[in-house]
């Protein structure tokens, strides 16, 4: 095996089992959830840019909830030509108050954020909107990296210190996790690992404690599966009111 894939998957293992030792951040990001879901109101998840493949990940997923609902801005997706376009944009303080403005997000709800800096203005703007409205904001973010950047927003804060309930995905300053020789700068970014890691585990988590509740959780089903469309339409018509992506 290369040295340096080897040494991504040394990276991957490690940062995972950082991880597995800081359960139970994730199991109160899950009862955060619990909450909402039991008293009836809603899943919402946000990231801007490449952290917004995470709020994909979440929605709409085989063997996701369908009741996750992302919150998403076209000028923020990996789509929108020049791509370079989307760094600006996620500097443009006040959009993400609009975003959330425009939402059906409320008081009661749970929002899951995901930034690995968590400085960035739009961040700090649907965190702080979303707390406004009175719903629990859970941040996935690199505390290393939290430590050692300032807040590209007003209010000076970085989401880490703004979120209800932070968890670090232990990923470096930097992200980029391996080191080539003759080049300045690392390779191999951990964050979308780590992101989509926790996310499923909180998704995981949340299944068990609802089950413990005596509900069945949504779990969509593949699509690609002959006889799990009908699975999921039943989901979808059952819990129509609480999806707002359709």
């Amino acid at each position: 095996m290369s040295q340096a894939i080897k040494a991504y998957f040394t990276q991957i293992q490690q940062k995972l089992g950082q991880l597995a030792a800081a359960q139970s951040v994730l199991d109160q990001a899950a009862s955060a959830m619990l909450t909402s879901v039991m008293s009836g109101r809603n899943l919402f998840v946000f990231g801007a840019s490449h952290a917004g493949i995470l709020a994909e990940e979440m929605s709409y997923r085989a063997g996701g909830l369908a009741i996750v609902n992302p919150l998403f801005s076209p000028a923020l997706m990996l789509n929108v030509r020049p791509l370079t376009l989307t760094s600006a944009v996620e500097n443009v303080e006040g959009l993400g108050s609009v975003l959330v403005d425009s939402s059906p997000l409320e008081a009661g709800d749970t929002l899951i954020i995901h930034s690995v800096s968590g400085r960035n203005a739009i961040t700090l703007d649907v965190a702080l909107a979303a707390k406004a409205r009175g719903a629990t904001v859970i941040a996935i973010t690199s505390m290393a990296t939290a430590q050692r950047v300032t807040s590209r927003h007003s209010s000076g804060k970085l989401l880490a210190k703004v979120a209800d309930i932070t968890i670090d995905n232990q990923c470096d300053y930097g992200d980029a996790a391996v080191s080539l020789p003759g080049l300045e700068q690392k390779a191999a970014p951990l964050s979308t690992i780590m992101g989509a890691t926790i996310a499923n585990s909180l998704v995981l988590r949340l299944c068990e404690l609802m089950q413990e509740q005596g509900e069945t959780p949504p779990i969509l089903a593949s699509a690609n599966i002959d006889g799990n469309q009908q699975i999921n339409r039943d989901i979808m018509n059952a819990y129509r009111s609480r999806i707002f992506y359709l």
